[in-house]
């Protein structure tokens, strides 16, 4: 890029944009917030093309100082640029899904997703451990007004349940991060995730970063806030909060807790597991008792979360970047279904499973999409879902057989929610007249769901195009946890506990190609 600053410019605009709308009217808000996320969409294809795959772990990097150690400092690797090309790509659909369902305070409306999406951009590209957590911890304060202004009839009690659970993490993670800074003498990430920090105090650091990072996933029991929120939230509101920002706790276990504290993190391994392992079965199972749609696939997003947790902590090249893959399907595909819940949603105003029934007879292009999304949602080979999740349990089995086959069980559980609902709602006889009324897909409402379909389909026939911009990250990562292990300690597997080092890494490598 020749130095271009491409990161700040793609902060810029729709900062400046998001300013602008609070001065313009209704009509010019909608279009000047679908023109600054098309431009920003535009530049994410430009840092898709020029970054260089097995190139330098960091590029596009950008660095000024502020004061003392805090700086200006952006950068991305493979895992960042994959979870910011998903930040662009889902923001002008959620403009798209706006468009006629918010009809009060426009202005602001597209304003508050214009700033989620700079303060998203910020979180993934930020290289200065401060200027990651004001990302980071500012992403709270849009969501936060965009459900308690334009949500449902409980929206004040969702927004504030939101706010303080994903707030209340935060405060132990910040005194550890003055900690680190103190401690490195740095507030470099690049140079922290290569600092040795003392086995002891890894331990006490990395529950301060799992108190923040468990409640964004949201891992049970902390996921409770999510349900609520996504059935009081808009339905772009839904779309950019499963998409994206439940993505930014997995990050924060990625760029954070492995590297930075990779002793604490296989002494911690068994915590991690059994969490994600209650929340695969549990939430599955509550998933489908559920009689509001959106609850339903709430619940799911808490299952498929909990996959991510389990590949990351197998410690192995297939666990990492079937985690990622499961992230990016999960962010494109409960996106997907959430806009489907929210065209019928427009049409009827009820989420109530039972209100619906016959759709395939009245809306046979929505039947369709929706079934390619419930499929892809399922993990059907040929979808992004399966690749990520094929990967993360073959990760998952090299480390526990016991924990692999647990998280399984949530999969089948999954298809049986998923597969449940759709029959529900789209097959059987029209029940009432005003379900047989309805209009199928618009032209608007076919624009927001076949780009979506076409990556999914995409990332599912071909997920090398996915997997290769993160793979040097991935064995970068794995290294770095091997060199952190002490002397005669090795990764976790399964069987004996421990296998030697070049095993495990010559066996995670194999798996992934």
């Amino acid at each position: 890029m020749n130095g271009f600053p491409i990161l700040s410019v793609m902060l810029l605009v729709p900062a400046l944009a998001a300013a602008a709308c609070l001065f313009l009217s209704a009509s010019q808000a909608r279009w000047l917030a679908l023109a600054a996320t098309l431009a920003n969409l535009a530049l994410g294809v430009v840092l898709w093309l020029s970054f260089d795959i097995g190139g330098a772990q960091w590029q596009f990097v950008e660095h000024a100082p502020i004061f003392g150690r805090f700086g200006w400092s952006l950068g991305i690797d493979g895992f960042a640029l994959l979870l910011i090309e998903l930040s662009v790509f889902l923001m002008p659909i959620c403009v798209g899904a706006s468009w006629n369902a918010i009809e009060k305070r426009v202005p602001e409306y597209m304003s508050l997703f214009l700033f989620t999406e700079v303060l998203m951009i910020g979180t993934f590209a930020a290289q200065d451990l401060f200027l990651f957590y004001i990302f980071f911890e500012a992403g709270l304060i849009p969501m936060y007004l965009i459900i308690g202004i334009w949500g449902g009839a409980n929206r004040i009690y969702a927004s504030y349940k939101f706010f303080l659970y994903t707030l209340l993490g935060s405060v132990v993670m910040f005194i550890a991060m003055l900690y680190m800074s103190i401690t490195a003498d740095t507030t470099s990430i690049p140079v922290l995730m290569a600092y040795d920090f003392p086995a002891h105090v890894q331990t006490w650091l990395w529950l301060a970063f799992f108190a923040s990072f468990a409640v964004k996933m949201p891992m049970w029991p902390v996921h409770t806030w999510l349900p609520d929120a996504h059935v009081q939230a808009p339905t772009a509101g839904s779309v950019i909060l499963a998409g994206v920002l439940l993505k930014l706790g997995g990050y924060g276990f990625l760029r954070f807790s492995l590297p930075m504290f990779p002793e604490a993190s296989a002494q911690l391994t068994w915590l991690i597991f059994a969490l994600s392992a209650v929340a695969v079965i549990y939430t599955s199972l509550v998933a489908l008792v559920q009689s509001d749609m959106k609850k339903l696939i709430a619940y799911s997003s808490v299952a498929h979360m909990a996959i991510v947790t389990v590949g990351l902590f197998a410690f192995n090249a297939p666990g990492i970047e079937g985690a990622m893959m499961v992230m990016l399907g999960h962010g494109l595909v409960s996106g997907a279904l959430f806009l489907c819940v929210g065209v019928i949603y427009d049409r009827l105003h009820t989420r109530e499973i039972a209100r619906y029934g016959g759709l395939a007879q009245n809306m046979p292009r929505y039947a369709v999409l929706f079934l390619l999304f419930t499929m892809a949602s399922i993990g059907l080979p040929g979808t992004s879902n399966f690749v990520g999740e094929l990967l993360s349990l073959m990760g998952a089995y090299q480390v526990s057989t016991t924990i692999t086959l647990l998280c399984t069980t949530g999969i089948i559980l999954g298809a049986a929610y998923m597969l449940y609902l759709y029959r529900r709602v789209v097959f059987g006889e029209i029940k009432s007249d005003d379900v047989r009324a309805m209009p199928d897909l618009s032209k608007r409402e076919m624009w927001l769901l076949v780009p979506i379909a076409a990556v999914v389909l995409w990332m599912g026939v071909y997920p090398e195009s996915f997997l290769a911009p993160m793979r040097k990250d991935t064995q970068a990562l794995l290294a770095r946890i091997e060199r952190a292990r002490p002397a005669g300690d090795s990764l976790p597997t399964k069987g004996t506990g421990v296998i030697p080092a070049a095993h495990a890494e010559t066996a995670a490598h194999g798996e992934a190609h």
